[in-house]
C-alpha cells in the first residue's frame, strides 16, 4: 500500500515539475501476473519512476547503493518500497539470491540498470545471471528527456519507450559467452528505442499559463510531502520493513 501512495506521490511531484511525459508501446508490458525484468539505461535519479509507474499496477524491487540507506527516511522510503542495499564495492552473494528470490516466489518484479552507474553504458552480467536463474524475461525501456533538474523544471519533454521482451532461455549457459549474447541482445534493443525514441523529441516551449496551473498544485504538494516526512520518521522507529517483506 505505501509502496503505491509513495509511487503516486512522487509522480505527482513530477507532473508538477514537468508534466511533459509520453509513454510509448506500452502495450510491450508484460502482464501482471508474470515476473520480468524491467531494465534500462540509468540516465537520472527520476528515470525508476517513471518506469515503475508505467508498469503499474505491478511492483517492482530495485537494487539500490548501500549509501542511499544512510538518510533515516529516504532510507525507509526506498526500504518501503522494495528497494535492497548493493555495495559497489564488494558485492556479495546476496545481491544475486534475493533478487532471483523475490522472482521466483514473490509478485514483484525487479527495475535494473544493466549499465549501474548513471554516466555508463556498459551492459553489466548481473541481468544475464538473475533473468537465467530466475527463468524470468528481460522487458528493456529507455528514457529520453531532460537530464538536469533545471530541463526538469522547463518542462522538456519526456519520453518513455519500452521494447518487446527479450526471452533468454534459448541461451544454455552464463559463460562469457552466454552473458556477452545476453548484453548484445539488451543494448541492442536500447540503441533501437532510443533512436525511435528522438524523433518524437520536438523541442516545444511549453504554455506559459502551464506555470500558472502548477502553483496551487505545487502548495498543495507541499503540504502533502512535509505531512508523509513527518509520518514516515515516526514510523521509522516503530515499523521494520526488512520484517514485514512478503516475498
Amino acid at each position: 500500500m505505501f509502496y503505491a501512495y509513495l509511487r503516486g506521490l512522487v509522480v505527482s511531484l513530477l507532473w508538477i515539475v514537468n508534466g511533459n511525459v509520453h509513454y510509448h508501446h506500452t502495450h510491450n508490458i508484460l502482464d501482471e501476473e508474470e515476473n520480468y525484468i524491467l531494465v534500462s539505461p540509468h540516465r537520472t535519479w527520476w528515470d525508476p519512476v517513471y518506469m515503475a509507474y508505467a508498469a503499474r499496477p505491478k511492483q517492482f524491487i530495485f537494487m539500490a547503493k548501500k549509501e542511499l540507506f544512510a538518510n533515516r527516511v529516504f532510507g525507509w522510503w526506498i526500504r518501503m518500497c522494495g528497494a535492497f542495499p548493493i555495495d559497489r564495492e564488494n558485492p556479495s552473494q546476496q545481491a544475486i539470491k534475493h533478487p532471483i528470490n523475490v522472482l521466483k516466489k514473490g509478485n514483484r518484479s525487479l527495475v535494473m540498470f544493466p549499465s549501474g552507474s548513471r554516466h555508463s553504458t556498459d551492459v553489466k552480467g548481473g541481468v544475464a545471471v538473475i533473468a537465467k536463474m530466475a527463468k524470468v524475461k528481460i522487458l528493456p525501456c529507455v528514457y529520453v528527456g531532460p537530464r538536469s533538474l533545471k530541463g526538469l523544471l522547463a518542462r522538456e519533454r519526456v519520453d518513455m519507450n519500452f521494447g518487446e521482451a527479450i526471452d533468454i532461455s534459448d541461451i544454455k549457459r552464463m559463460n562469457d559467452e552466454g552473458i556477452e549474447e545476453v548484453a548484445r541482445r539488451v543494448q541492442t534493443s536500447f540503441d533501437a528505442l532510443d533512436q525511435e525514441a528522438q524523433a518524437y523529441q520536438d523541442g516545444k516551449k511549453p504554455n506559459v499559463l502551464w506555470f500558472f496551473i502548477r502553483i496551487p498544485a505545487a502548495v498543495l504538494a507541499l503540504v502533502v510531502v512535509v505531512l508523509t516526512l513527518v509520518f514516515s520518521y515516526l514510523a521509522s522507529f516503530v515499523w521494520d520493513p526488512e520484517k514485514h517483506i512478503k516475498l
